[in-house]
């Protein structure tokens, strides 16, 4: 429709009216497009806009995601903790003496996927320790996560697979017996762990049958293992792991003179408070173990009663 001038007003001043209700209106047009594509990109616009699907991945990652975002709400508290127990992050080699010590990494994957994805969610034994003592909060459902030994791929295979989940592990080093060429971490790849946050705990020296030694023995094993520890990265040591599960009273005696602060063994079951630290049960996980049954393992562990305040058979 044309629009006509009005009263004294002169055609050019007709032509820059006409101008500006068109910029006006393009602007307004601007606006409604804008306001559309937000309403539609927030949900709120039209119904009938299929979603896609999800996939398997996008699904599992979101599921641990939010798994993620629960264990943040970290609370006060002195509840039983599950500390599960790993050796070689891959496939058994041929004539393994042990091949139920090796998880491969595919299973190891789908096991902490599994474990973030019940609200599950990855500390230290220094943390653990922290809370019972009333000087930390902990995650809704804290889990630590131990491996023995020093294998190489704890660091090539099982930090990778944690750190994309922000959790961290704690490495139970042999000082010595298990080098590099044989397997075993280098001193920069341990220093990789603890840099990402990893707990350093030890075995030892060479992972030897505590009991059987005599006094300025067992002091080489655990106390001077321990210093050199310290002093090489820097870090506490606060915790031992009795190699193979084998301790006795002098061995319990000597990492109390050392200043561990407690010890783990092979026992199963899940650290309650009321523990003797210096005989903390685990939970091995072997190889061939699935996602779900090591959630039913977990599960029954939490059953069975509190560790005896005895020494293993033999001992």
């Amino acid at each position: 429709m044309n629009e006509s001038a009005s009263p004294g007003e002169s055609p050019s001043d007709l032509r820059a009216r006409r101008r500006r209700r068109r910029r006006y209106a393009v602007a307004a047009l601007v606006v409604v497009v804008a306001s559309s594509a937000v309403a539609v990109a927030l949900g709120i616009g039209r119904r009938d806009v299929a979603r896609p699907a999800l996939t398997t991945e996008h699904h599992a990652a979101t599921t641990i995601r939010r798994a993620r975002a629960r264990a943040r709400h970290f609370i006060r508290s002195t509840a039983a903790v599950p500390i599960l127990t790993y050796h070689v992050i891959a496939a058994p080699i041929a004539n393994a003496p042990f091949p139920g010590l090796y998880v491969q990494a595919t299973e190891f994957a789908a096991q902490m996927r599994a474990l973030a994805a019940s609200g599950f969610h990855a500390v230290t034994l220094d943390e653990v320790r922290a809370a019972w003592s009333g000087r930390r909060a902990l995650p809704r459902r804290p889990i630590v996560i131990s491996f023995d030994n020093g294998y190489r791929t704890q660091y090539t295979e099982a930090l990778p697979i944690m750190r994309r989940l922000g959790w961290v592990g704690d490495e139970n080093l042999q000082l010595t017996g298990l080098p590099p060429s044989q397997g075993g971490l280098s001193t920069r790849e341990v220093r990789a762990l603890v840099h990402a946050g990893w707990e350093l705990d030890t075995q030892g020296n060479s992972h030897a049958d505590l009991v059987t030694l005599d006094a300025a023995e067992l002091r080489f094993q655990i106390d001077a293992t321990r210093r050199v520890l310290q002093r090489r990265y820097g870090v506490p040591v606060n915790w031992f792991c009795y190699p193979s599960g084998r301790y006795d009273a002098a061995v319990v005696a000597e990492v109390r003179h050392a200043g561990f602060v407690g010890s783990t063994t092979v026992v199963s079951g899940w650290a309650r408070r009321s523990d003797d630290p210096y005989r903390l049960p685990r939970l091995r996980v072997l190889g061939g173990t699935s996602a779900s049954a090591l959630l039913d393992e977990i599960a029954a562990a939490q059953r069975l009663p509190p560790a005896p305040d005895a020494y293993p058979p033999g001992a």
